[in-house]
């Protein structure tokens, strides 16, 4: 029997959800949705998932802020974390990296290349550790 990855997708828009979330279900993964960082922490605590994919602009907590609460958890600072974001600009580049995000993508994106990116994080994170301060 094949094992599924699972992937945890946080967005406010709702049809950037239900895209990625049809696509990666196309492609074998458990896909767990969110609708804001305060909403994504406690599905990332309850499902462990694989990889996690937010946007940083969300209502009651961003994705930098969950971000780095995610590093704070033992069960979860390991998992890898890509922003797909409209918000594509030094400062959140910046804001990402302090985050300790492992990606920071522009939207929009074909879903081929961010498919290609979430496998390299995940083969990353099965073969190194990340390290820390």
């Amino acid at each position: 029997m094949k094992t599924t990855n699972k992937i945890l997708l946080i967005d406010d828009e709702p049809d950037i959800l239900e895209f990625l979330s049809y696509n990666f279900r196309k492609k074998n993964f458990t896909v767990i949705t969110a609708k804001n960082g305060l909403e994504g922490l406690k599905q990332a605590d309850l499902e462990l998932p694989q990889v996690i994919i937010s946007d940083i602009l969300m209502p009651e907590m961003n994705g930098i802020e969950m971000s780095m609460e995610l590093r704070k958890n033992k069960e979860l600072n390991k998992t890898p974390i890509i922003f797909l974001t409209a918000a594509f600009n030094s400062y959140s580049f910046l804001d990402a990296k302090s985050s300790a995000a492992d990606q920071y993508v522009a939207k929009p994106i074909k879903f081929e290349n961010l498919l290609k990116i979430v496998n390299q994080v995940m083969n990353i994170n099965q073969n190194f550790t990340r390290c820390s301060l």
